[in-house]
């Protein structure tokens, strides 16, 4: 299934409608006064989430949308019917922005979760309304008002519980096969992974959680090089990380080099992102000589002077990953409670929340801007980004 993961698009709500300048006119009943009726108000554009959805893909091909206008107000004091509300669905995960200020209007992350983000017009008064005892045959009514007018950008951020970082062929893609039911492209070259793929980890009955796992960073990725920071913004909303370190490259690469250019490139990404649960995964120690594997990994170690959790593992054989799994599940059911038991840590996750966001636009800005005085002539606005089409399948 194709998946877009931000579009523009134009909203408009309805106008209101008139209000109508009518007077009674029925035979025998002189002076029947003032009898026009109030417009309709305009309909409003909300958005609302839907659990069946996992793309953007729709308003990729339409991004232009309005809401009924009211209905103007007739005679006998008739007001006329309001303009339909156009609700727009879109899938979970998804944050609105208004591309004029850049200020979020909403995080949509709740199954039916609704947002206004365009009021209708109100609606005008008929003549009925300016009636007084010292103005009996008013002729004043208001017209409607115009419906908000918004320039949006929809940015859908995957909702995973865990995500996966490393290196092109640190094992990335080999761990979600090896402990779910995803079937990422696996081979013996760099960037076999091209798109964001989610795997369901399922430990028992109602014992599950959400895996993410990335296109692999590179050196300069959080200057634009590679594929990875294009996707790192999916991991924003997970609750933990996964750093992934290959423990004998086939490059012939220094593992401790290239741990550290993921914790550079992260940090220089978002550090907010970087700041949050990371648990260092070394991967591939069936590689190592049985004897040496703690040795190896104990130096590793002490040169990142990692404080954190460490796991090592063999996604391919799947050595030690029954035991990550089940850690994985506790610290999230645990992290779970406590934000559900203390609303101050919930307030600090929100703040966190907002935090990131703010970096990863300007970090996606800034490479932006960089790369629009080559693209000026080329571009319209009503060119796609192909560079945002991936496809992203969930297994269960």
């Amino acid at each position: 299934m194709k998946f877009v993961d931000e579009a523009p698009i134009d909203v408009r709500a309805g106008k209101g409608g008139h209000g109508c300048l009518s007077f009674r006119r029925e035979k025998y009943i002189p002076k029947g006064g003032p009898d026009g009726g109030d417009g309709g108000d305009g309909g409003a554009v909300i958005l609302e989430t839907d659990a069946s959805l996992n793309t953007l893909v729709d308003y990729r091909y339409q991004r232009h949308y309005q809401a009924q206008n009211g209905e103007p107000g007739k005679g006998k004091n008739c007001t006329g019917r309001k303009g339909q509300n156009l609700v727009l669905k879109v899938p979970v995960g998804t944050t609105v922005i208004d591309t004029e200020n850049g200020e979020i209007l909403g995080d949509l992350i709740v199954v039916g979760q609704q947002l206004v983000v365009a009021s209708g017009g109100f609606h005008g008064l008929g003549n009925t309304r300016f009636k007084s005892s010292t103005n009996r045959a008013p002729r004043q009514t208001t017209p409607g008002g115009d419906g908000e007018s918004l320039k949006l950008r929809l940015e859908l951020k995957v909702l995973a519980d865990v995500g996966l970082l490393g290196l092109p062929n640190a094992g990335k893609s080999t761990l979600i096969r090896s402990v779910s039911a995803a079937t990422p492209k696996v081979a013996d070259y760099p960037f076999t992974t091209l798109i964001p793929n989610l795997g369901v980890v399922q430990l028992g009955p109602y014992r599950s959680f959400v895996m993410a796992d990335v296109p692999g960073l590179i050196e300069g990725a959080s200057s634009g090089a590679g594929l990875g920071i294009r996707f790192l913004k999916h991991l924003t909303r997970t609750r933990l990380l996964l750093h992934l370190v290959d423990m004998l490259p086939v490059d012939g690469s220094d593992p401790l080099q290239n741990a550290l250019s993921i914790h550079r490139e992260l940090n220089t990404f978002s550090p907010t992102l970087a700041a949050r649960d990371r648990w260092l995964v070394l991967n591939k120690i069936d590689l190592l000589p049985a004897d040496s594997v703690d040795a190896v990994c104990q130096t590793l170690i002490d040169d990142l002077e990692w404080s954190g959790p460490v796991y090592k593992v063999s996604a391919l054989s799947g050595s030690g990953t029954n035991g990550l799994c089940e850690d994985i599940y506790t610290h999230l059911t645990q992290r779970r409670e406590q934000l559900d038991a203390d609303p101050e840590a919930g307030q600090v996750e929100e703040a966190a929340q907002v935090q990131m966001q703010a970096e990863v636009r300007q970090r996606i800005e800034s490479l932006r801007n960089a790369e629009r005085p080559a693209n000026t002539a080329d571009s319209t606005d009503s060119d796609d980004d192909d560079d945002h089409d991936v496809e992203v399948v969930y297994e269960l």
